[in-house]
């Protein structure tokens, strides 16, 4: 009898560190989207990221939904160039297909916080430089320059420079595959000098590229 019961409780924890999440696969230009569900690698978590880009006093809104790593949960941030402000959070659950409750935006930064730094945007290439600034605000006291390349049902490169906060640089380096498309990035991000530098992901730069998709 303890024997069967040693047996079904060996079952039983082989097949809870064998569960892996279904979670919902899309991406939208809006606040909300809807898409098939995909098998997540073992450990990660279902996440949503909603993001709002202002130019020229536009805004446009971006969301979108994937398998996430625990590590990219909760984040709140925000990038500018000498031209748009990104605010982005990104919120997770823990059943099949579910949908976090809760997204609200950062609040935007208005007052200067004294850092500068360098300003491009490249719609075909994972390098930009120009001679152009932008002065930081809030708490963006990082400077970033971020590549991505996208592959699969989609191609593209792009590449951007701007200011940025410390949770943006701090989410991390991995690739995202959502559906058929894999998005690859590395970001640079510094204090404003040139001697220390640190590779890190960030999904809120790759939304900037997919909205170069829809639009």
């Amino acid at each position: 009898m303890s024997s069967l019961i040693g047996l079904l409780s060996l079952l039983l924890t082989i097949a809870a560190t064998s569960y892996a999440l279904s979670c919902t696969e899309c991406m939208s230009p809006s606040s909300t989207c809807s898409g098939n569900s995909g098998t997540c690698p073992s450990g990660q978590v279902c996440g949503t990221a909603y993001l709002e880009t202002t130019k020229g006093g536009k805004k446009t809104e971006f969301v979108m939904r994937s398998c996430t790593p625990s590590s990219e949960c909760n984040i709140k941030g925000s990038t500018s160039t000498a031209e748009a402000q990104l605010r982005m959070v990104t919120s997770c659950c823990n059943t099949d297909n579910c949908s976090p409750s809760s997204l609200e935006l950062p609040a935007k930064g208005t007052n200067l916080n004294g850092l500068v730094c360098r300003s491009c945007v490249s719609d075909d290439s994972t390098w930009c430089y120009t001679p152009d600034t932008v002065q930081c605000t809030g708490d963006e006291n990082m400077c970033l320059l971020q590549s991505t390349k996208m592959s699969g049902s989609a191609s593209k490169s792009a590449a951007y420079r701007g200011c940025a906060t410390k949770s943006i640089c701090d989410l991390g380096s991995t690739s995202k595959t959502i559906g058929s498309l894999l998005i690859e990035e590395k970001t640079i991000c510094t204090s404003g000098g040139t001697s220390v530098y640190k590779f890190f992901l960030t999904p809120a730069i790759a939304c900037l590229l997919l909205l170069k998709l829809f639009f």
